[in-house]
């Protein structure tokens, strides 16, 4: 399957989770937590880019929306530009909504700024002159859930609120949204210690049918000044505050070892419990090809994201999905030529969070994976000696 189909089956997947057991009421309604990720200046983007990547990198930006996933949301829809998420049973505390609606706005511009790196690109070009952001409408209510075949349809008066709060009246496109039917299930003190790094404001709007609608509302662009790199551009290697990194000379030239670590039929050669890889051939080498990693008892998809290559650094970089341990997280490899015509290996993985609640837990997980990246590069640098020599 090419990239788009392999994204489409891990949505449908991902929408074909059961639905988490809430209390039903008498008239068959359960309450349910609403929430929706819209991206912002998506019809412009694709209408007026030009780019014949554009659709694929929509397709990665909402699988980035669907991996920061806190809060064990459900995937109910995907229209075009934002998903709708929901949650059976009582509401989530708002300190870890929050937190969720953070996570899905880093992880949303670290990576659409990874694609505007590239200078020479057509898609980065568009991307710098269209403002692609995210919004995020909360909502908090009572819905009938419905199986149709193997899709699980929401229907009730307050899943047409929340589709409606898409079109608000609120200045500007970065912004969380939330309905007074959430607030009221918060305390307004706990709602205001979560808000302290912006403003919350008040607003209201009037649809038809549906009658006033209050909420407040608070921009997430302060959160700018927490993404990856924002003073240079382009961070250099472990300057990342969620990232590990191992470092390795290898003796064969920078070029030689580069060729080596983006074969894809080679990652069982060098990486750590891979049995084997799957990708289609007739893409392999390309920016975008994605290909799937059978490692120890699971899989994982990666995906060539970027290369980048000047006189003094060769960059290459991995997108990788599907990873339970380290959503939204990429892969970074470092090549940098010394004088002896080998080269210095800078392997640096990068995430956005552990998912895991518990201290003892991520530690233990951040430890393997280090344990991992710096095995990797050592049977690295013995395929690459061994080939160089071949």
């Amino acid at each position: 399957m090419g990239l788009l189909d392999d994204m489409h089956a891990a949505r449908r997947a991902a929408g074909r989770r059961p639905a988490t057991p809430a209390a039903t009421d008498a008239d068959g309604m359960v309450p349910a937590l609403l929430f929706i990720p819209d991206i912002s200046g998506f019809t412009r983007f694709i209408q007026q880019s030009g780019s014949p990547l554009a659709p694929q990198l929509i397709a990665d930006l909402l699988e980035i929306l669907i991996e920061a996933n806190l809060l064990d949301l459900e995937v109910s829809e995907i229209q075009g530009d934002a998903i709708l998420f929901y949650r059976l049973g009582p509401p989530p505390p708002v300190q870890e909504l929050v937190l969720q609606c953070r996570r899905i706005f880093l992880d949303f511009q670290n990576y659409v700024r990874l694609v505007e790196r590239d200078l020479d690109s057509d898609l980065s070009a568009a991307l710098r002159s269209h403002d692609l952001t995210i919004k995020i409408i909360v909502h908090f209510g009572r819905v009938s859930v419905a199986q149709i075949r193997q899709f699980t349809k929401l229907m009730g008066r307050d899943v047409i609120v929340v589709h409606r709060l898409l079109k608000n009246n609120i200045t500007g496109s970065e912004y969380i949204l939330l309905s007074d039917g959430y607030l009221n299930t918060q305390d307004p003190a706990e709602v205001a210690r979560s808000f302290t790094w912006t403003r919350l404001l008040r607003g209201t709007c009037l649809y038809d049918y549906l009658g006033e609608i209050c909420y407040r509302y608070a921009y997430l662009s302060p959160l700018r000044l927490l993404l990856n790199g924002h003073q240079n551009g382009t961070p250099a290697p472990g300057s990342q505050r969620n990232a590990l990194q191992v470092q390795r000379p290898i003796r064969v030239p920078a070029a030689y070892a580069l060729r080596v670590i983006s074969n894809f039929r080679l990652r069982p050669n060098w990486m750590p419990g891979v049995r084997d890889v799957h990708y289609d051939v007739t893409k392999a080498g390309r920016l975008g090809t994605s290909y799937k990693v059978q490692l120890n008892r699971g899989q994982i998809d990666f995906q060539a994201v970027q290369r980048f290559e000047d006189a003094t650094r060769i960059e290459y970089v991995e997108k990788i999905s599907l990873f339970r341990l380290f959503p939204n997280s990429l892969l970074f490899f470092f090549l940098e030529p010394q004088p002896d015509d080998s080269c210095l290996v800078t392997l640096e993985f990068r995430y956005g969070y552990v998912a895991s609640a518990r201290p003892l837990v991520r530690f233990g997980q951040l430890r393997r994976m280090r344990q991992f990246l710096a095995r990797a590069t050592r049977q690295l640098a013995a395929l690459c000696e061994a080939m160089g020599q071949r």
